[in-house]
């Protein structure tokens, strides 16, 4: 940990009142961050179809949102096998790298900063979802509870039963591996600041890491060492490509996201942050265990607690914790020394202009849950900002610039 991480950490966090904190600069890689409020990855599900490509509207998006210390975009599948949603980005085709540095572009000359998130669903898909309609792909033939959500016939989205997928063999591990270092090599073209790996919510590499999708008896099962290998194989990759300081990586302990589970949650990632540790990435970004109480303003289980602490000792670099977080929450838990930086997600959504909300303590906008998913440019770039809601700037979405 360089000395100017060090003192962002230390430096006034005892007078630093309510939510002051937020709003420290940090030092993340090469990065200089003016505040510590990153935009989490929000799947969004509109892609032009054919070919799963970031449409016009993803530039003005994500450049509405660049006062974020850090974006990360969307997850963004790393292979046609990868996908799991109807709808949702690519990073593997021409056409996907050409549309992606139109969005970078955009967030560049906004003043943002944005990272790639690389995705592989494993089993969450379905095969009218994957090519030539094969099983989607898991470390163990186990069906997921759930349903996947496709695109039907008619164009329409429809959510239908998981089907069993198929167990890899351990010959194909390379070809993942592969997957996500030509997927990092297209964010390279594509103009992103650094990739992250994500590693969470019940997908590919998440299913590898717990017990309760994890049955392989090879070298890529069975103790923790071996559940971590293909996480481990993809970082080492990576590194090759980006260098340690332009790659995060995304965990989610505890969670039950996609039918997800593990017998020995503090244990199983309590070995992963240390052993991400030794790479020296520009972060580990953990889904808070406590997401749900602190949503509904509960007071934390003390296992979930107890789970980030084991995190935060075993890992030694920055820790982005998101989930569940109000200003004076995520303010608190950067000055007990519990997150360097907090990741917020369906506030970033419905308010483009979300640290500048914090800093003034202005209302936020209410989000609108029927337009997560799909459509236009309604619940996507009509959020109004400040400065639009004052009439300083216009409501349309200037995107021509990057079409």
């Amino acid at each position: 940990m360089d000395e100017a991480t060090t003192m962002t950490r230390s430096t006034g966090a005892e007078e630093a009142p309510d939510t002051e904190m937020l709003f420290q600069p940090y030092r993340l890689g090469p990065f200089n961050l003016p505040h510590r409020i990153v935009m989490a990855p929000l799947t969004r599900s509109r892609a032009r179809q054919p070919g799963n490509v970031p449409n016009s509207l993803a530039a003005c998006y994500y450049a509405q949102r660049a006062s974020a210390a850090l974006i990360v975009s969307e997850a963004t599948q790393v292979s046609m096998q990868g996908q799991g949603y109807a709808w949702t980005p690519g990073i593997h085709s021409r056409e996907q790298v050409q549309s992606w540095h139109r969005v970078t572009q955009a967030v560049h000359q906004s003043g943002g900063l944005m990272f790639n998130q690389l995705w592989h669903v494993g089993r969450i898909s379905h095969p009218a979802l994957q090519p030539d309609n094969m099983l989607p792909v898991a470390p163990s033939a186990i069906v997921p509870e759930g349903q996947a959500f496709i695109e039907n016939e008619r164009g329409e989205g429809q959510l239908v039963p998981f089907v069993r997928p198929r167990a890899l063999d351990i010959e194909e591990m390379p070809y993942i591996v592969a997957q996500y270092e030509r997927a990092a090599r297209n964010a390279q073209a594509a103009g992103f600041d650094g990739v992250e790996i994500h590693a969470a919510n019940g997908y590919l590499l998440d299913q590898f890491l717990e017990t309760g999708t994890n049955r392989r008896t090879d070298s890529y099962g069975g103790p923790v060492e071996n559940r971590t290998r293909l996480l481990v194989e993809v970082a080492e990759a990576l590194m090759r490509i980006w260098g340690p300081d332009r790659i995060g990586v995304r965990v989610s302990p505890m969670s039950k996201a996609n039918d997800i589970h593990d017998e020995q949650p503090e244990a199983t990632f309590g070995y992963v942050a240390e052993r991400l540790n030794d790479f020296r990435f520009a972060y580990l970004h953990i889904v808070n265990p406590a997401i749900e109480q602190m949503q509904q303003g509960e007071e934390p289980d003390p296992r979930e607690l107890k789970m980030i602490d084991t995190i935060r000792t075993k890992f030694q670099g920055t820790l982005i914790v998101g989930g569940g977080f109000q200003p004076g929450t995520a303010a608190q838990w950067i000055r007990d020394g519990k997150a360097d930086l907090i990741a917020f997600g369906r506030n970033f959504l419905a308010n483009p202009d979300l640290p500048e909300r914090f800093r003034t303590g202005a209302p936020l906008n209410a989000d609108d849950p029927s337009t997560y998913y799909g459509g236009g440019q309604k619940g996507y770039t009509d959020y109004p900002s400040l400065a639009q809601e004052s009439g300083e700037q216009s409501r349309a979405c200037v995107d021509q610039r990057w079409r």
